[in-house]
């Protein structure tokens, strides 16, 4: 795969950011570490000069990105049953099940969804992800479920993830929650960051050092001691949708890490112990950057929250 160099220009001035930290907004597919030896390395200039991570970039500045080769992919091809909702020579878009990683990281070297596009594609994958996440544009955790679009080339992944940045993809996810939610529809504008103490969780910071996040939810049936909600997110901060619904006082219905009292309260009502985090990525909007057309698709409720719904109807 050939070289490819970035160029533009800073737009309005910012004091109080990190280089490092202004480009991983501008390459939200690009992971932080990746920036960093990037610019670590000198493959990330300012006026063309190396420069520190801790520069802050100011107005009229031109940033020089230069992407070197993709490597071969470390991850190994594994014949692993995919849910293929759309296919054809610029992407996919996948119906993710439960239970899967996305990406190999340490503890889940195989076992991924990378491992089976490299055996689906027949490693046709861009590699702008860098060699644990050929053709990966944006993510799910392990336990939800539901729309997730892969690029097979570096064009179509830059035209998605600028989409993804611009706030331009509409994603609507089905939760259940635990509880019963005042407001049938709600707008929360709470910023994420990472823990202070618990670097494996993320919590609404309000001391401006958290990324701007904000989610649209609405009830869709009101069941006994819980309610299947739908959400928008209009940014993709991790953890977005269960960390904006703890904060709503009302986590979703199998997340032990942001809810363990209040499914504890629900099991004790009902009896019921939920298999996963019930969170589903229900519907998934885009621009196809080839077509220059709309493309919505609809992953189906999967069987466990179907199976939540049930038994939680029959009690109310």
């Amino acid at each position: 795969m050939a070289t490819r160099t970035e160029l533009f220009t800073v737009a309005e001035s910012m004091p109080g950011l990190r280089l490092d930290t202004f480009l991983r907004e501008q390459f939200p597919e690009t992971s932080r570490g990746t920036l960093q030896r990037l610019i670590e390395e000198g493959h990330a200039r300012i006026n063309g000069k190396i420069v520190k991570l801790t520069h802050s970039p100011r107005a009229g500045e031109v940033i020089e990105i230069h992407w070197p080769e993709a490597k071969v992919a470390e991850a190994q091809p594994e014949k692993i049953p995919l849910d293929i909702l759309f296919e054809d020579k610029t992407l996919l878009v996948l119906n993710k099940a439960s239970g899967i990683v996305v990406h190999p990281a340490a503890g889940h070297e195989g076992g991924t969804l990378v491992n089976a596009l490299l055996h689906h594609c027949d490693g046709s994958l861009s590699g702008i992800g860098g060699v644990a996440r050929p053709g990966i544009v944006h993510r799910l955790d392990k336990e939800t479920s539901g729309c997730l679009v892969v690029a097979k080339n570096d064009e179509t992944h830059l035209a998605l993830s600028a989409q993804f940045a611009a706030r331009e993809v509409k994603k609507i996810y089905n939760a259940l929650v635990c509880g019963e939610p005042a407001r049938k529809t709600g707008e929360i504008h709470a910023a994420i960051a990472r823990h202070a103490t618990e670097r494996k969780r993320m919590a609404v910071c309000d001391d401006g050092d958290g990324r701007t996040a904000h989610t649209s939810y609405k009830v869709a049936e009101r069941l006994y001691a819980a309610t299947l909600m739908e959400a928008q997110i209009h940014t993709g901060r991790t953890h977005q949708v269960r960390v904006h619904f703890q904060f709503l006082g009302h986590p979703i219905v199998g997340d032990e890490t942001y809810g363990a009292k209040q499914n504890k309260k629900l099991k004790d009502l009902t009896g019921y112990a939920a298999p996963r985090v019930l969170l589903h990525a229900r519907e998934l909007t885009f621009t196809h950057p080839r077509r220059q057309k709309e493309m919505h698709f609809e992953a189906p409720m999967p069987e466990d929250m179907l199976a939540a719904l049930k038994l939680l109807r029959m009690k109310a």
